[in-house]
């Protein structure tokens, strides 16, 4: 029965609306069953508020016509009208009661996330997003992948400027998947309104959301809490495909994710270190320590010509792996596999000029995370 009143809500409301959506003068319609339901609450009660403004504005502005002094009217004396006062407190409980009932029963679908099929980990991070997919070893960050270039406006900007990231979120239609949110430093807001969800991302707690998506397709959004200097540039693309493309997505992350795993007991070459440090860099650390290690002081210390760094490859590897306390590096223990963080620190010991020479194996990485 509720379903077949939001169908109905649903169908009525849109009458008139889908250019105005396709202008960006109203909220997606979405792509699941609840942002739909939410997208007919809206409409139905935009209109109800539209017909109240009609016949109180209407009422006024006649009667400010009909009975003006310049006619002769006559204002009329009288303290109170029980009729009246019992009349139009009625009417607007009725007519709240009657917004009440579907939103309630939206709001109560809208926060079930009970059954679900699949489990994602949704982590915020300045400024970036990490997901785990529970119970399938498969986790990947998300980074924006615009080029610094069009931030810059050294290049023109394309259709998805500041919306593009080198790994979306893959989830299956048709299947009832719920989010677990959490964040690692800030208060984040991870936010996609063709799915309607945005949820906060508190450090220390875990928030719930979910959705089933009813279309293949790509859904943008960002960040939509104020999250620091770089707020702007954290993106989130979900890629919604077939239950099978899924289950083949899935099988070939679970297989390269045993092949990471077996690369952290092997001897790596720097030539192979530098290549994947350079990748991992570029997506995680040029946003705030410069593509060129020339850092922004005083948050963001420069990584070139750095006699510490240089110096102290112990100090190095514990301020990738454990972050720094009151600033702004976060530890990358639980974000950067072993082989990852090993790449990244010979990278930047080896970069820009540092030429230390040194090479970091993963196996010293995850000996270093043990501990």
């Amino acid at each position: 029965m509720h379903r077949s009143w939001q169908r109905l809500l649903f169908i009525t409301s849109t009458f008139g609306i889908t250019q105005a959506h396709a202008n960006g003068w109203n909220m997606p319609v979405g792509v699941t069953d609840i942002s739909q339901d939410i997208f007919g609450l809206h409409m139905a009660i935009f209109w109800v508020c539209v017909v109240i403004g009609v016949i109180v504005f209407g009422v006024m502005f006649y009667s400010l016509l009909k009975y003006r002094h310049s006619k002769g009217a006559k204002a009329a004396s009288f303290h109170e009208h029980t009729s009246v006062e019992v009349l139009w407190t009625a009417i607007p409980i009725l007519i709240l009661i009657g917004m009440a009932v579907p939103a309630t029963a939206t709001l109560k679908n809208m926060y079930d996330s009970s059954e679900a099929d699949l489990d994602v980990m949704i982590t915020g991070q300045q400024w970036r997003w990490r997901y785990e997919y529970l119970g399938e070893d498969v986790a990947f960050t998300s980074n924006m992948s615009t080029p610094r270039e069009q931030i810059r406006g050294e290049e023109t900007r394309d259709e998805h400027y500041l919306l593009d990231v080198d790994e979306p979120l893959v989830l299956p239609i048709n299947r009832k998947v719920r989010f677990l949110m959490t964040s690692d430093d800030v208060i984040h807001s991870w936010w996609v309104p063709e799915l309607a969800v945005k949820q906060d991302t508190i450090p220390g707690f875990i928030n719930e959301n979910w959705v089933k998506i009813n279309e293949p397709g790509i859904y943008r959004g960002q960040c939509a809490e104020l999250c620091g200097v770089n707020h702007g540039f954290m993106p989130v693309v979900v890629h919604a495909v077939e239950e099978e493309e899924f289950e083949v997505w899935l099988a070939e992350r679970k297989e390269a994710a045993e092949q990471e795993a077996m690369g952290i007991d092997r001897e790596w070459a720097m030539e192979d270190l530098m290549a994947r440090g350079e990748s991992v860099y570029q997506a995680i650390c040029s946003s705030c320590h410069q593509r060129d290690g020339q850092g922004a002081m005083p948050a963001f210390p420069a990584l070139a010509n750095n006699d510490q760094l240089i110096n102290n490859l112990d100090w190095h590897i514990d301020r990738v792996v454990n972050g720094v306390s009151g600033a702004a590096m976060p530890a990358f223990r639980s974000t950067l596999n072993p082989v990852e963080i090993a790449a990244v620190v010979t990278y930047t010991r080896n970069a820009w000029g540092n030429e230390t020479g040194d090479v970091v194996q993963p196996a010293a990485v995850a000996e270093r995370i043990a501990q």
